[in-house]
């Protein structure tokens, strides 16, 4: 009798582990795909930007087009990533071409004076600072997960129960974010 009991105590236990362990990968995984929510909502935000922008310096650099192509693709290819490498790639080309398309304004002295074009850039200041939170709250979500998922003796179980390891959202040419692109259109003598 005294066996009986020990081994249900022990059974209930193991159920009662086993029930906040799967508990606590639910809410993780709920974290990382809240995360990844607040990134895709604050590129879709600045997607909708960038046709304004673009619009409001075309206006001022006419003959500027293949800037204006860069940034199209580039919008282009966020909007239509899936997933996180993916979206990294789109957004490590997106950074170049919003790079370019500022030296631009660089050029244009009534331009970077215009009020709907500071009002857009500050904007996109806005928007770029949110997306980098969001990157930092996905990362932190996506390492807490990962963490639980290969920790033992939670890693036996994780798999088995449908959880696996996210992908962090992680920036592959760090020399296209750390060094300003390189612009010139040739200058006229």
């Amino acid at each position: 009798m005294t066996i009986l009991i020990i081994l249900g105590v022990v059974l209930a236990v193991f159920v009662l582990w086993l029930w906040a362990t799967y508990n606590g990968l639910v809410k993780a995984n709920v974290r990382v795909d809240e995360a990844w929510s607040d990134i895709t909502v604050q590129l879709k935000r600045r997607t909708d930007l960038i046709p304004n922008l673009v619009n409001t310096v075309k206006g001022y650099a006419k003959h500027e087009e293949g800037v204006f192509k860069e940034v199209t693709e580039a919008r282009s290819a966020i909007m239509n990533a899936k997933g996180v490498k993916e979206t990294a790639q789109a957004e490590n080309m997106f950074e170049g071409a919003l790079k370019s398309l500022f030296a631009v304004a660089e050029n244009y002295p009534d331009l970077k004076a215009d009020q709907n074009f500071r009002h857009l850039q500050e904007e996109l200041v806005d928007t770029e600072n949110k997306i980098q939170a969001s990157r930092r709250f996905y990362n932190g979500s996506a390492r807490d997960l990962n963490i639980k998922v290969k920790v033992f003796p939670t890693n036996i179980f994780a798999k088995q129960l449908g959880f696996n390891e996210r992908e962090f959202f992680e920036v592959e040419d760090r020399n296209a974010i750390e060094n300003p692109v390189n612009v010139d259109f040739g200058t006229k003598s």
